[in-house]
């Protein structure tokens, strides 16, 4: 199956970093989201971020806990992201954390994309299944 809407983000916290030396940063930083279209639902993200002296050199680490409505069925779940920018090269996967549905979302297995439109508007398409737990 797959779910389809746009997102929000709100409330970006970034710490200090907590290693900051030979042109590397490393830091954390907490965020907001609210899902609507076919996932209503709202998440808080905490991700690990890695920059370089290089502008498009970075990557990031997150976890996310999803809670809310997915095709109408209530429940939360985490997302596990993984993402690199190689000198502008991007690359993310966005994964279901196997088993870490709850509710009528228990099984839920998927992968996510993130799209940002050039008017820094987002959106998803969440390919997923419920597997009979």
């Amino acid at each position: 199956m797959t779910a389809k809407g746009p997102f929000d983000t709100a409330d970006w916290t970034s710490q200090p970093p907590f290693d900051d030396r030979d042109g590397i940063s490393l830091g954390q930083v907490t965020l907001r989201k609210t899902f609507h279209g076919d996932l209503t639902a709202t998440s808080v993200v905490t991700m690990l971020v890695a920059t370089t002296e290089v502008t498009d050199s970075r990557s990031y680490v997150a976890l996310e806990r999803v809670e809310g409505t997915l095709d109408g069925r209530s429940g939360s779940f985490v997302v596990q992201h993984n993402a690199v920018s190689d000198r502008g090269e991007q690359s993310l996967r966005v994964t279901v954390v196997p088993d870490s549905g709850t509710g009528e979302l228990r099984g839920l297995r998927g992968e996510m994309d993130i799209l940002i439109a050039p008017d820094g508007s987002h959106s998803y398409t969440f390919d997923y299944e419920l597997l009979v737990p």
